[in-house]
């Protein structure tokens, strides 16, 4: 990991993750989450102060890059919920839980980086619970072919400087791939955000 991506990737990501229009869509999904939770690619902590302690037995926090351990870290110790929080620092593609031991499965603009989606949603699968689900919401390939082709376009140059960030996945293609069935997705363009990165869906989805 070279300097740009240990020290400056993750404070871009941690700005860019924490807009208005951003924190609204976590705001939309986060406290849907209940039982046993898994949030895939936690990051910052963005989404900690959103759960629903009322509804959430525990909380394992996955993510990969050290520093935003650090910062995920630091935010829970300020929230004053560091202590009920498993942190896992490892990739979603090998999830340290057994089969059957998760509820809900946060997945909240994480989807677009992690190399292997394929084995990191087979993992997520493999560990939800009979009837569990996912809640998610992602930014991904627009519908509109001219602002596709831009993001075709633009999708080497940004995924170079923002952390392996794609712009052209299509979020729910992958999860119906992976054997999920989408339960009240929505789509929109978020406002104030350029449409290259702004197209969004959100909602639940549950193993076909």
């Amino acid at each position: 990991m070279n300097p740009w991506e240990r020290y400056v990737v993750p404070h871009l990501i941690s700005c860019a993750c924490a807009t208005r229009p951003i924190m609204k869509q976590r705001e939309k999904v986060v406290p849907k989450a209940e039982g046993v939770v898994l949030e895939l690619g936690c990051g910052a902590g963005t989404n900690f102060a959103m759960y629903d302690a009322g509804k959430v037995d525990h909380l394992y926090a996955l993510e990969p890059a050290p520093g935003m351990m650090v910062k995920a870290r630091r935010t829970a110790s300020e929230l004053g919920i560091g202590k009920s929080i498993d942190f896992l620092e490892t990739g979603a593609e090998h999830i340290p839980l057994a089969d059957n031991s998760v509820d809900t499965a946060v997945i909240t603009f994480v989807l677009c980086t992690i190399p292997d989606w394929k084995s990191a949603l087979a993992e997520t699968k493999r560990v939800l619970k009979p009837g569990g689900k996912i809640v998610f919401t992602e930014h991904g390939l627009a519908p509109d072919e001219g602002v596709a082709k831009w993001q075709r376009r633009v999708e080497p140059v940004w995924k170079a400087l923002a952390g392996g960030c794609h712009l052209t996945r299509d979020t729910g293609a992958m999860l119906r791939e992976a054997g999920f069935v989408l339960e009240g997705a929505e789509t929109m363009y978020l406002p104030n955000t350029p449409k290259i990165a702004g197209y969004v869906s959100w909602g639940a989805a549950r193993i076909a």
